[in-house]
């Protein structure tokens, strides 16, 4: 064998037994950056906007029960105003309709006093009627046939009023 050959197989040989042992070393330090990397990725994460820690977590809890029982408290005063206004108007709606049965009641009585009142017309007007044609044929009947006794009580109603005056006149 040739020395130079033997020179370059060891030459050969320990290049690549300076590969191999470098290749853990870099593996390791590889591993470890990444390792470093990803713990401090996590810290981070947690301090800026990952999961909140526990007391966070308690106070944002506490936060939000107390919101919710003031939306509670709010929707339980704005329920009991609602029911107030509701009763106003049961109440207001119930003296419309007491008022509206009353003014119907009024109503009927005043159509009720018409009704009586045009019919006391109605009998008046008859009534008015039947005289007038009673007067008419009286009318008829003494234009038709002078009565004597007419002219006697003409002629007394003078003489009542001619003496009438004369007493006046004397005293």
């Amino acid at each position: 064998m040739n020395p130079v050959t033997r020179d370059s197989r060891y030459l050969d040989k320990s290049s690549t037994s300076a590969v191999k042992s470098s290749q853990p070393i870099a593996l390791a330090a590889a591993t470890l950056m990444v390792l470093v990397a990803g713990t401090g990725g996590i810290a981070l994460w947690r301090a800026y906007g990952g999961t909140p820690s526990e007391a966070e977590r308690g106070a944002v809890t506490r936060q939000l029960q107390a919101r919710t029982v003031q939306a509670s408290e709010q929707l339980v005063e704005k329920t009991k105003g609602l029911e107030a206004t509701q009763q106003e108007s049961i109440d207001q709606l119930q003296m419309v309709q007491e008022q509206l049965q009353s003014m119907r009641r009024l109503l009927a009585a005043q159509q009720a006093d018409t009704k009586r009142l045009s019919d006391q017309v109605s009998t008046l007007k008859d009534s008015i009627e039947g005289l007038r044609q009673s007067f008419a044929s009286t009318q008829a009947s003494e234009s038709a046939s002078p009565a004597p006794r007419n002219g006697s009580i003409r002629t007394r109603a003078h003489a009542t009023r001619s003496a009438n005056r004369h007493r006046r006149s004397r005293s």
